[in-house]
């Protein structure tokens, strides 16, 4: 079901799944605000948006920040006056572990993750509460379930951060009801900028053996249930996580 004029908001937009999930949308005919701190990546997300036919907003800022998500939603809601949509992505990447990890490092990991999409949560809440009607996503991973890395690499802040929007997911999937949705969509190991250094050390074919699809993900994998959570109506779903990893969370 496509969304004429309707308005979404993704952050960690610049690359990757948020840009995946940027054209996607734009696809369906939504608006679409771009948040990112990579302003020199992001005019790529918005060509992408624009050739699918939409309108797109590049919107430079750290979501670690508050009084910034509660300003570019401000700017956003200028402009076109609604948020229907919004998408949590954004993120970084912490190999760091336990022992070599520092204070500073942890904290940047569990605030660009879970404190940004806590930021971005706050403040587009009110909008869609007033609305009464919304749909947030917010992106966790396989690595929330299971842990991930090595002795030698370990991602414990990553697992931790990620694990925490699950949470975060459920109680606001409680606090928000009935008429806003929060779902959250737990991706497995897609080829993205983000792994691409892993993937390269450790070859994908080692990697899809414990994928039961035999391949690596792509963002448009993500995309397109992003999408789905996005528009499907009637939606009979909140404080959902939703895996899309091949199979490799069951295997």
């Amino acid at each position: 079901m496509s969304a004429p004029g309707r308005v979404a908001v993704v952050t960690g937009a610049a690359r990757g799944i948020g840009r995946a999930t940027a054209a996607a949308l734009a696809g369906n005919g939504f608006r679409v605000a771009l948040v990112d701190v990579r302003s020199f990546e992001m005019a790529g997300t918005a060509a992408l948006v624009r050739e699918a036919g939409s309108e797109a907003l590049a919107l430079e800022g750290d979501v670690t920040s508050l009084a910034t998500a509660e300003r570019l939603a401000a700017t956003v809601l200028a402009a076109w006056s609604r948020i229907d949509v919004l998408v949590n992505n954004a993120g970084i990447s912490q190999p760091k572990g336990l022992l070599d990890i520092t204070e500073e490092e942890w904290d940047r990991t569990i605030d660009t993750h879970l404190k940004g999409a806590f930021n971005w949560c706050k403040a587009v809440a009110p909008t869609m509460l007033a609305q009464r009607a919304g749909r947030i996503v917010n992106m966790s991973s396989v690595s929330a379930h299971t842990g991930a890395g090595t002795a030698a690499v370990s991602k414990s802040a990553y697992c931790a951060a990620k694990a925490g929007i699950l949470g975060l997911t459920r109680g606001l999937a409680k606090e928000l009801a009935p008429h806003v949705t929060v779902n959250a969509i737990c991706p497995g190991l897609i080829a993205t900028d983000l792994t691409a250094g892993m993937i390269a050390r450790e070859g994908a074919e080692t990697l899809t053996r414990s994928i039961p699809l035999g391949r690596l993900g792509a963002p448009e994998d993500i995309a397109q249930v992003v999408v789905f959570l996005a528009t499907v109506t009637p939606c009979f779903m909140t404080g959902e996580v939703i895996d899309v990893d091949g199979g490799q969370w069951v295997n």
